[in-house]
């Protein structure tokens, strides 16, 4: 039986970045894994695909849209949505390949099959040949990621009721697309098809966009995909769905307890994710669950009630994004070496792959408001920036929320381009404890989309130059 310092059952951002640093610091290590690619759902169905999907429909809204604006004249503009896919596709390929090979370099052994727990110390391999095997680890952590979450009485078939694994790969543009629930994954793909020349309804149950986020900057961002022909439906709870032969209808009781339907010919369920723990055998093992169904961990080490056994990622609580696993997972693998593992939580950015993006660190008003803590705001928009003018771009703002007293940042939103590049300045300032003097006096490259970042920074000391 072969034995290793660290088993990691699951090799997506969490379980494959911990592999690696285990590895840099000397550790025997072998990841688990039943997909034959590497890389979990976020490189193979989830993120990586869906932003390959993203850029390509950019362009092909820019094309239809904007490059009048810039002299450029284009007829006959063809969608070649064969090839569009294909070349999703061949970016997840060289993603996934490139994670292999740095389990090579770093001589991670991969195991390809379903990881069991068998003993805190064994885990059995079940292959898809059919054979088995079980192998022997000091530690074992846990990396299995999530599933999106079903909805009872819509059985998914892949063709009028699909999840996000389908809608990046629809045969066709579909005519009406009707998507349930406003979130990340709602908001890309509804994007994407919409550019496409999809009409897409999306059907919320709350009354915003992006949950607990600021809801001043969550408006804006409606008004501007509204702008882009996207429909919202907020409050309105989807209660059933029939399907005919080319429609389905989707029925819902909007907040004033009027029934509604909405026709389509594809629903996409975007209602969120749920960690993938069948068959894990960790339940059986006498692993503890909180009540929401995630394993539970200590906070700081990420161990479970079983010592040498450590779970990360979307498997436990708090947000799920691949980076906040990615840093946890190397976390695990310092604290298991005997080092301090570190993750700042505050510091974790979210993001939002439309255009323009949308992203933000840290609380937004309401929060500070409910937490009772005082706080300075500070405004820039992007449409009087140098940069921003030559790209023909207009949409979106810069806001900061400081602490009254210290002036220590609380919460950066970003809705304007390329703010998924902006966010980094504001996660590293966060990571460090700055102010937002600290980034108002920090020398920004002129012309450049982040002296946005800057000038709202100003705002907050009410000293700001160009606005």
């Amino acid at each position: 039986m072969k034995e290793f310092d660290l088993a990691i059952i699951g090799a997506g951002p969490g379980g494959y970045v911990c592999a690696i640093r285990a590895a840099q610091l000397g550790m025997k290590v072998a990841i688990i894994e039943k997909r034959r690619t590497l890389g979990g759902t976020c490189l193979n169905i989830g993120c990586i695909p869906s932003k390959a999907l993203l850029d390509s429909s950019e362009h092909f809204y820019h094309t239809h849209h904007k490059l009048a604006d810039h002299g450029i004249h284009v007829k006959d503009i063809q969608l070649d949505l064969k090839k569009l896919l294909a070349r999703k596709d061949q970016v997840v390929k060289e993603v996934c390949d490139g994670v292999d090979w740095l389990m090579n370099k770093n001589k991670v052994e991969r195991f390809h099959g379903h990881g069991k727990l068998v003993s805190n110390k064994e885990i059995f391999i079940q292959k898809e040949d059919g054979s088995s095997q079980t192998i022997q680890s000091r530690n074992i952590v846990i990396a299995t990621g999530s599933v999106p979450i079903d909805l009872p009485g819509f059985e998914v078939d892949g063709k009028q009721i699909v999840t996000s694994d389908h809608a990046i790969n629809f045969p066709s543009v579909p005519k009406h697309l009707l998507i349930i629930g406003a979130g990340v994954i709602g908001l890309e793909l509804g994007s994407v098809w919409s550019r496409l020349g999809a009409q897409v309804s999306i059907i919320e149950l709350l009354p915003k966009l992006f949950g607990t986020a600021d809801r001043q900057m969550s408006s804006l961002a409606q008004r501007i995909y509204e702008s882009q022909g996207l429909k919202f439906y907020f409050e309105h709870k989807v209660i059933g769905i029939e399907k005919k032969e080319n429609e389905v209808i989707l029925k819902a009781i909007n907040s004033k307890g009027d029934g509604i339907e909405f026709k389509g010919d594809v629903v996409l369920v975007a209602v969120g994710r749920k960690p993938y723990v069948e068959g894990l055998g960790a339940k059986e093992l006498g692993i503890q669950f909180t009540n929401r169904g995630r394993i539970q961990v200590d906070p700081h080490t990420y161990r479970t009630n079983i010592p040498n056994i450590y779970a990360i990622g979307d498997v436990i609580d708090g947000p799920m994004l691949a980076h906040k696993a990615e840093d946890e997972g190397i976390a695990v693998a310092e604290i298991i070496n005997g080092q301090a593992g570190h993750v700042n939580y505050l510091a974790i950015p979210w993001i939002v792959y439309t255009w323009p993006e949308v992203a933000w660190v840290g609380y937004g008003e309401e929060e500070l408001k409910e937490k009772g803590i005082d706080y300075v705001v500070g405004r820039a928009v992007f449409k009087s920036n140098g940069r921003v003018k030559a790209m023909n771009e207009s949409e979106g703002q810069v806001k900061i929320l400081a602490h009254k007293k210290t002036d220590r940042l609380l919460g950066v939103y970003i809705v304007g381009p390329r703010a998924s590049d902006m966010i980094a300045e504001v996660a590293l300032a966060f990571e460090f404890g700055a102010t937002a003097e600290d980034v108002a006096r920090t020398c920004h490259a002129h012309p450049t989309l982040s002296e946005v970042l800057r000038e709202a920074a100003m705002a907050v000391g009410k000293w700001s130059i160009h606005s």
